[in-house]
């Protein structure tokens, strides 16, 4: 037993409580009366793991499940990527720890994050590792631990890779409630986590979604089903659709400058990073000066740029210009020229962004070291269904209404999706600071659960 405890557990029981608690000018902040303030070394046994040797290969050949920072999940641990033999247990550092231990990662960039034994389990050194007493629900001491992520992180010392030690954790102090309350704060914190999940769900459906309903809604778009109730009542048949190949309805397909560009100019210089879901991204921009470009490449609304030259997952990316701002685009990309009269440029951009395209260019890509390759020659011998210019239009219409609604419907996913974790940071911070209205008043006070934590530690 260390020295600090044999000196503790000599001194009269309200003197040992005393030093048990935080004292009143140092507590983080205020708390129901009949809880106190106490530290993590009160309310649970802590230790740490080790590595075992590598020579010794029989070590990690066994079923004990070991762990390291990395596989902290904030949740319960029931699995591992490596495992210890019971010999690794016996003789080399690796400890075992029961089920419902808590474990903190105190190393590196992964400070701070949590996770809880499902099973028994070993760790490397890296984990610092809390028993909870008999007195304490170790469910409250996980979610608190979980709470104060940034905290631990702010606490780290070093360079590169901080580090917090047992001793810091062991003195970081904790709002402790009643035995009754820990549980109320335990049991309302996972309802209301499991309503933020199932939220989450949906969400995330919705967005993964998102870009198989859109090419479901081109693929209705070109096929003729978008437009059938039009042409019904336009007594326009799906007979009047042609299949004409790109170059029959392009004038040229014009590669763009190779003049290196600069970072300021008088006219932006678009590029392959700045073709971004059929429009142009106008971020991330360069520019020139050139005269003779300016003319060449001068680009005009409405016209479609084509990248020849990217890896082999986005080359054959295509987007309409639409006159934002003056623009010339660079070799990369190729101009499709097209007959106005013939096809409008919504109604090209949109058809080389369907799958159907996407699996031609992908046919038909060359494939260097670090990208691939569609020339010229190629993409003008892609062919897709061309209706006339008036249910062209309507197409375009249709799909800029249908697109738009999935894509509000995307971003409010999002939206949700990027505010679940701060909604359960507030939910937890809420929590400890007895916000929950789950406490009762009359129930025991708190020090008293400290008391027989510290009987049961020391």
């Amino acid at each position: 037993m260390a020295r600090g405890k044999k000196a503790a557990k000599g001194l009269p029981p309200e003197e040992r409580l005393q030093q048990a608690l935080v004292p009143a000018n140092e507590e983080p902040y205020p708390i129901p009366k009949n809880w106190c303030w106490t530290r993590m070394e009160n309310i649970a046994r802590w230790g740490s793991g080790g590595t075992p040797s590598r020579k010794i290969p029989l070590y990690y050949q066994g079923t004990i499940p070991w762990i390291k920072t990395g596989e902290l999940n904030d949740d319960y641990i029931f699995e591992t990527e490596e495992h210890l033999s019971e010999d690794a247990v016996i003789h080399s550092s690796a400890k075992l720890f029961p089920i419902n231990t808590v474990i903190i990662a105190m190393y590196g960039a992964t400070i701070g994050k949590v996770g809880i034994l499902g099973v028994e389990a070993t760790t490397n050194q890296a984990c610092a590792c809390g028993v909870a007493s008999l007195a304490v629900y170790f469910k409250y001491l996980f979610y608190y631990a979980r709470s104060e992520k940034d905290n631990f992180v702010k606490k780290g010392k070093g360079g590169a890779q901080p580090n917090i030690s047992q001793e810091i954790i062991k003195k970081h102090a904790i709002p402790l409630p009643p035995l009754p309350e820990q549980h109320r704060i335990v049991s309302r914190i996972e309802s209301l986590f499991a309503k933020l999940d199932e939220a989450k769900e949906k969400a995330q459906t919705v967005v993964d979604g998102f870009e198989l309903r859109k090419s479901a809604i081109l693929h209705k778009a070109f096929t003729g089903k978008l437009t059938e109730r039009w042409r019904k009542e336009h007594g326009v048949g799906l007979d009047s659709w042609e299949q004409l190949s790109i170059d029959s309805i392009c004038h040229s397909l014009r590669y763009g400058t190779a003049k290196k560009s600069e970072k300021t100019g008088s006219v932006a210089v678009i590029r392959m990073g700045n073709l971004q879901q059929g429009e142009i991204d106008w971020s991330d921009l360069v520019y020139t000066n050139d005269k003779n470009d300016i003319e060449k490449y001068y680009l005009n609304a409405g016209d479609i740029l084509f990248n020849r030259t990217n890896s082999a997952a986005l080359v054959g990316k295509t987007s309409i210009y639409r006159g934002e701002y003056p623009a010339i685009y660079a070799g990369y990309l190729i101009k499709l020229d097209y007959d106005h009269e013939v096809v409008t440029g919504d109604f090209l951009n949109y058809a080389l962004n369907t799958d159907r395209a996407k699996k031609y260019c992908n046919s038909v890509k060359t494939d260097g070291v670090n990208q691939s390759n569609i020339n010229a020659k190629k993409i003008g011998a892609y062919v897709i269904p061309v209706p006339q210019v008036n249910e062209q239009r309507a197409i375009v219409k249709l799909l800029q209404k249908l697109l738009a609604s999935e894509q509000q419907a995307k971003a409010a996913a999002e939206a949700v999706l990027s505010q679940i974790d701060t909604m359960k940071k507030a939910i937890l911070a809420r929590a400890f600071r007895g916000e929950l209205r789950t406490n009762n008043p009359a129930e025991e006070w708190a020090g008293e659960l400290v008391k027989k934590c510290r009987k049961e530690i020391l």
